[in-house]
């Protein structure tokens, strides 16, 4: 698949032993090494491709891996994996016990920090520069490559600010294609927009006034310009930046035309990259769609209603309030910590925000959560999507640590739908003259249910429901997992279902003590199931009331393992952790 040349290439040590002008040919070969790949695999597509050019040319400017690369977003790494030793295991890429999606410490020496979340790398180049300076290697080489729209973030200027104040040997290079995974937003966004290649605007240029030395901005796709600027900032000491222009998905048409949907495109036909065919008639929608949906139609009728999203409204499917009442809609860019606190002050004027954020990345705002919030007893909405394992974008990416993180937090409310017809409801409830923040957490991908735009029922806060009743095992489950324990029941022998009592929980917080103290009373042995971390979640809030009511019985948890779940099909990574159909069903067998 791979051609003559890339075919040679092992490590940087070969790269450099291309001629400049061999280096043009072996970048049609990468990128079609990419193309090829992806289209069967599936996989982060326009960014990789967007990079292949600056990728080739900063591994043989420098002599890396004594000079240090930070890749910020990972996903534009993967011309830099294929580089650097990982060609011939390439198609596994983002699979189960493949490689992962992302730069990753343990799997290469060329990959010098792992970065799943974006507007990570200058403060980590600048960590790994100061300590260069520390042990007296002074010469060595940090190089930060920041692009999809990281550089906006805060934690990006945090970065800039310290390092223009150093003497660093940083060099910081803008891969400015102006869009993350959606367009990019902000002043900064327009500042950089009237840049073009060999022209820097007079005014208002924010990286000088950080001190930095700023070079460009230069073609992104042109080698011989690559190579001659980085041989000249190699001889430049202190902190330096480098602004590229280049093209998200640069080599296929089609991606380089619909940048959001080559993003991650799924299959396609590598030569076109016409997308394959996916028959979705007659299934579910997905949990995003349902939610962006319904937000539109609650709108409809509540002008307090207010949607925000950090640079996620595809993702999040907010882009359908977006479009319909974009003066009430707002993406506020990779800024998780702003659009918690932005959400916190809109509510103390009376409006309904639904902060739309995946759950992962509220880790980010972590602290706005708590303080902004929480504190205030603010009443904004959480909608954490891509709660529990999220598939083949692996660690950093799963939203397993959220009702664990969230639960310790007074005055919040945690909601976890187990299907689409739940969902809308909460969403529906949230904007009834809510009197505490709520999170409701739902998965990525499609739900369980065909019909579900249902009229709206109003639901009880901290109320759950029983979907069967059994006589001797009472499972517990919360969310999606609801899905998993039915089917688990429906494959026991008649005689063992009824044995059986099954409870929706749909809330973590509060719990519905009602409820938990009549299945006390009626079971001895109860068995909770959920898709978050084990440890400190709803299994253990289930515990610990078990403890206050001085229940005796037994009480078994399931959830995700202790420890960071790698890549890999939802259902693969389910069966790991133990919350499968068939793992929950041996569970059931031994219990009989």
């Amino acid at each position: 698949m791979s051609g003559k040349l890339l075919n040679n290439i092992n490590s940087p040590k070969d790269l450099r032993k291309l001629s400049p002008e061999e280096l043009k040919s072996l970048a049609g070969e990468l990128r079609k090494f990419i193309i090829d790949i992806v289209a069967t695999k599936e996989g982060h597509l326009g960014a990789s491709l967007g990079v292949v050019e600056l990728t080739i040319a900063l591994h043989y400017a420098f002599n890396t891996p004594e000079d240090l690369l930070v890749w910020d977003v990972g996903h534009q790494a993967y011309g830099h994996k294929i580089l650097t030793g990982r060609r011939e295991v390439f198609e596994t890429n983002r699979r189960l016990n493949g490689i992962s999606g992302f730069p990753k410490r343990e799997e290469s020496i060329y990959d010098t920090f792992g970065t799943g979340h974006s507007s990570t790398s200058i403060s980590a180049a600048l960590g790994m520069a100061i300590a260069s300076n520390l042990q007296g290697e002074t010469a060595k080489q940090h190089i930060a490559i920041i692009g999809d729209a990281s550089i906006a973030s805060g934690m990006a200027f945090e970065g800039l600010n310290h390092a223009g104040v150093s003497k660093a040997n940083l060099l910081v290079v803008l891969n400015d294609n102006a869009i993350g995974i959606d367009p990019s937003v902000g002043a900064l966004k327009q500042y950089l927009t009237k840049a073009k290649v060999g022209y820097k605007p007079s005014q208002d240029n924010i990286i000088e006034a950080l001190n930095f030395q700023y070079f460009g901005p230069v073609d992104g796709h042109d080698l011989d310009s690559l190579l001659k600027i980085f041989s000249e900032l190699k001889e430049i000491s202190g902190p330096k930046f480098l602004h590229v222009i280049t093209t998200k998905g640069k080599g296929l048409k089609k991606a380089e035309e619909d940048q959001v949907k080559y993003h991650a495109p799924g299959k396609f036909q590598p030569d076109t990259g016409e997308l394959l065919p996916y028959d979705t008639k007659g299934l579910p929608l997905k949990y995003q769609d349902v939610f962006g949906l319904t937000i539109v139609e609650l709108a409809k009728s509540n002008e307090k209603i207010i949607g925000i999203t950090p640079a996620m409204p595809t993702g999040s499917s907010l882009k359908y309030m977006m479009e319909v009442f974009p003066e009430r809609a707002f993406d506020v860019g990779i800024a998780e910590q702003h659009a918690v606190t932005l959400a916190a002050g809109m509510a103390t004027r009376g409006f309904t925000v639904f902060c739309a954020i995946y759950s992962t990345f509220l880790q980010r705002a972590y602290d706005q959560l708590i303080h902004d919030v929480a504190i205030q007893n603010l009443p904004v909405v959480f909608c954490l999507d891509r709660a529990g394992l999220v598939g083949e974008d692996g660690a950093t990416h799963h939203g397993v640590f959220d009702i664990a993180y969230l639960r310790c937090i007074p005055n919040l409310i945690i909601a976890a739908p187990s299907n689409e017809v739940q969902l809308r409801n909460l969403l529906y409830t949230a904007q009834l003259e809510l009197k505490h923040p709520l999170a409701i957490r739902y998965p990525r991908g499609r739900g369980v249910k065909v019909e579900w735009e249902l009229p709206f029922k109003e639901m009880e806060i901290g109320k759950g429901l029983c979907l069967n009743e059994g006589s001797k095992i009472a499972i517990l489950s919360i969310g999606p997992m609801a899905a998993n324990v039915s089917e688990a029941i429906q494959k026991l022998e008649a005689s063992e279902k009824e044995k059986f009592g099954h409870y929706d929980m749909v809330f973590v917080k509060p719990l519905d003590k009602k409820l938990l103290q009549n299945i006390f009373r009626r079971y001895k042995t109860l068995i909770t199931v959920e898709d978050g971390a084990v440890k400190g979640g709803f299994g253990t809030a289930v515990l610990e009331f078990a403890s206050e009511m001085d229940f005796k019985g037994k009480i078994k948890c399931l959830g995700v393992l202790d420890k960071f779940i790698e890549q890999g099909k939802v259902t693969e990574l389910q069966e790991i952790s133990g919350i499968s159909v068939e793992n929950i069903l041996a569970q059931l067998k031994t219990l009989v």
